[in-house]
């Protein structure tokens, strides 16, 4: 069965694909947090074990987190604008007519700008 020029589940199809890279971004966000704090638990653990402060490398932790917080918001920013310029690709009877395509690049913006101002705090604490 060919797909038409005006079939509609390609948007849907793209708005499936745009929202799946939201998940990878806040799947490796989360991931990057989780990295960041595990260098303040590594450090608590060897305030109770001293003997194994030599293993201990918070800094690294740190920075593996941030970098893997601003990957992650870096992918949902690109998939943002990839989905935006590919809707605009599509004539306008492919777009559902009483469905706002906006709010999931928004959500995506947005999503995006919450996980920069993370990897700040987490820098900087």
């Amino acid at each position: 069965m060919a797909l038409d020029n005006c079939d509609p589940r390609v948007f849907f199809a793209a708005e499936r694909t745009l929202l799946a890279w939201l998940r990878t971004g806040l799947t490796i966000i989360a991931i990057g947090f989780l990295v960041s704090r595990f260098g303040l638990f590594v450090q608590l653990f060897t305030v109770q074990a001293p003997d194994l402060g030599h293993y201990a490398s918070t800094n690294l932790s740190a920075v593996l987190g941030v970098s893997f917080v601003i990957i992650g918001a870096l992918a949902i920013a690109t998939a943002a604008v990839q989905h935006r310029r590919f809707v605009a690709t599509l004539p306008e009877s492919s777009l559902p007519s009483s469905y706002s395509y906006k709010f999931a690049v928004m959500l995506a913006f947005f999503v995006s700008i919450l996980g920069l101002v993370l990897a700040a705090y987490l820098w900087h604490s």
